[in-house]
């Protein structure tokens, strides 16, 4: 009955959401984008308000809601514990509330859903590197405990409905990703280090900065998670999708003082309870089955996330003018 996909990208206005809402219209679909704004922005979606396959449409998916789709994305939750930590109770509810929403509107149309769940689920791993078949060493208490097990009850309900109603699911972990559209003030270490580095803030390192992270570029992370929706009906997953290079938070700090030419100094802090030693996924499955890895190196993804924090930061008063950009410019970038 419809040449185009009907796709609906829950959290479609956040960092993430906004990218891939971007490149299912690219791909010819139909997309509604849902999202009540917690931590997504008009601001990343206003350049697409004007294409006429693509909808906006503000609703919290605790609640019940009733469209006409053919696959959907469930990306909505707030990801970096500065926002999941603020409404801990509400994360949770996203996290379970909003899943049995999203799978009983799947279970009504019989419409494919994917699952945005998370690195997370492996908590502050015992295994290196984290294979999908491990099972996490996750704090069910902690401060954290509201995302990590919400994610994971997330899956148990994800697979549940596979198994009890034959329901299409893709369940993808994501590992740290990172581009333009970030948060400013969302507290994850990319982001953090870039808008202080440009302002020309202390760089704000927790621990002795040797803890291991793998970052993934934005677009890497949508090509992944399209190619997981697309797969066959047998693959469900769940599937680490991440970059498998692994960089200390300091060489990362490093990095980034050498490609904005910052003269910002390092400031530690203490490390934060339950934040995971070492991160990095293994990416096998996604390589063998969804014949996907990442492809661009972190000092490009870097760069093109610097000049949007730049620019985003000129736009308001806040930098020096462009003096980032300068510095790229004339060492040659």
């Amino acid at each position: 009955m419809h040449l185009q996909k009907r796709v609906l990208v829950t959290g479609g206005a956040g960092f993430l959401g906004s990218h891939l809402c971007e490149r299912l219209l690219e791909r010819g679909h139909d997309v509604l984008c849902v999202d009540n704004f917690y931590t997504g922005t008009k601001g990343n979606i206003v350049h697409l308000l004007n294409n006429p396959f693509f909808e906006l449409h503000r609703h919290d998916i605790t609640f019940p809601l009733f469209v006409e789709v053919d696959q959907i994305y469930n990306m909505a939750c707030p990801a970096s514990p500065v926002h999941y930590q603020n409404d801990p109770v509400q994360t949770t509810k996203v996290c379970v509330h909003g899943s049995i929403n999203m799978l009983g509107l799947a279970k009504r149309l019989k419409a494919r859903i994917l699952q945005a769940s998370t690195s997370e689920v492996y908590g502050d791993p015992t295994v290196h590197p984290q294979t999908e078949d491990y099972r996490g060493n996750v704090n069910p208490i902690g401060p954290r405990s509201c995302y990590d097990e919400g994610k994971r009850c997330a899956e148990t309900l994800f697979f549940d409905y596979r198994r009890q109603h034959k329901l299409s699911i893709k369940v993808a972990r994501i590992f740290n990703t990172y581009g333009p559209r970030m948060h400013p003030n969302d507290g994850r270490v990319v982001s953090n280090f870039i808008v202080q580095a440009l302002l020309n803030k202390p760089l704000t390192v927790f621990g002795d900065g040797s803890q291991t992270r793998s970052f993934c570029y934005v677009d890497d992370m949508v090509e992944g998670l399209i190619r997981l929706m697309e797969s066959p009906e047998d693959v469900t997953g769940p599937i680490n999708l991440g970059n498998p290079d692994e960089f200390t938070i300091m060489e990362l700090a490093e990095l980034v003082l050498d490609l904005t030419g910052s003269r910002s100094q390092i400031r530690y802090e203490p490390l934060p309870k339950d934040d995971p030693v070492r991160r990095r996924p293994d990416i096998t499955r996604a390589r063998q089955i969804l014949g996907w890895a990442p492809t661009v190196p972190l000092r490009e993804g870097l760069r093109k996330t610097i000049d949007y924090f730049d620019n985003f930061l000129r736009e308001r008063g806040l930098a020096d003018g462009g003096a980032a950009a300068e510095h790229r410019n004339s060492a040659g970038f």
